[in-house]
């Protein structure tokens, strides 16, 4: 946990909590984003959960052509950025090129290499080199002992700041399972784990080009990971999943994110007990 005091604005650090990446899947707009960010940020200061905001710039992993990507970059890492300027909040961000790493690391704090690239040498080494925080996804096809070799790309590359996210794994064509195990197994290589409760609920390949969800099954899937010692969570989260224009069938609807955050509070803390 020790390096999250390397980001810029991180509070409650010594609060035992977990920490949390939470926001849109996408940035939309402004106005929607800050008021994502303004409504996470006021429940995370009342219960002192270390909160990271995370809005992808642009989605270049999409089922069909006419899936929404984005705003256009430099607008949307704007938005980001003024987030961060304005509710002193840390950003994480997704990126998919070379290019990228070095154009999002000027607005951003945290890199995140997404599930499907985690083993792009290249990707990786351009992240590690901005010197910001660097997120990898495991892939749904890779094993919890592989990536240690994807944060070992990252650290001989002459950066040791790296998070890694489970975000569960193939389980035939239309479905994702979360193997519990890999929790522990990617936390024994000494880096912060992350399990990504949303998007381990996703329902992938479905036969309208459209993923599908599972978000009944968040508060779930939080709990477990924190039972096996997660250090951090990540969700996505909408005030209208159904009207969001990216992953809403697996969002967590924004009006319930209160009561979550406070029951997995009160579970952490008995957790820290044991």
């Amino acid at each position: 946990m020790s390096i999250l005091s390397t980001i810029e604005h991180i509070k409650h650090l010594d609060s035992g909590n977990f920490f949390l990446l939470a926001g849109p899947c996408v940035v939309e707009n402004e106005e929607i984003t800050f008021a994502i960010a303004e409504k996470i940020k006021q429940i995370t200061d009342k219960y002192e959960v270390p909160f990271i905001f995370k809005a992808s710039y642009k989605k270049a992993n999409r089922s069909r052509l006419d899936s929404f990507s984005g705003i256009g970059d430099e607008k949307a890492l704007k938005i980001l950025a003024d987030v961060k300027k304005f509710y002193k909040l840390p950003i994480v961000t997704d990126i998919h090129s070379i290019e990228e790493a070095n154009l999002a690391a000027e607005y951003v704090d945290i890199l995140q290499i997404p599930a499907f690239l985690c083993r792009q040498t290249e990707l990786l080494i351009a992240a590690a080199r901005t010197g910001k925080v660097v997120n990898i996804k495991k892939g749904q096809f890779v094993s919890p002992e592989s990536m240690k070799f994807a944060a070992q790309k990252v650290v001989d590359s002459g950066n040791s700041r790296v998070f890694l996210t489970e975000r569960g794994t193939t389980f035939g064509y239309q479905d994702l399972v979360v193997d519990f195990r890999g929790i522990p197994i990617m936390r024994s290589f000494g880096f912060p784990v992350v399990m990504d409760v949303t998007h381990s609920l996703q329902q992938p390949n479905q036969n309208v080009g459209v993923t599908g969800g599972k978000p009944d099954m968040i508060e779930t899937i939080a709990r477990a990971a924190l039972a096996v010692g997660v250090d951090g969570l990540f969700m996505e989260t909408h005030p209208e999943p159904s009207k969001a224009l990216s992953d809403g069938a697996n969002m967590l609807n924004l009006v319930l994110l209160e009561g979550l955050i406070e029951r997995l509070v009160r579970l952490k803390k008995v957790i820290n007990t044991l």
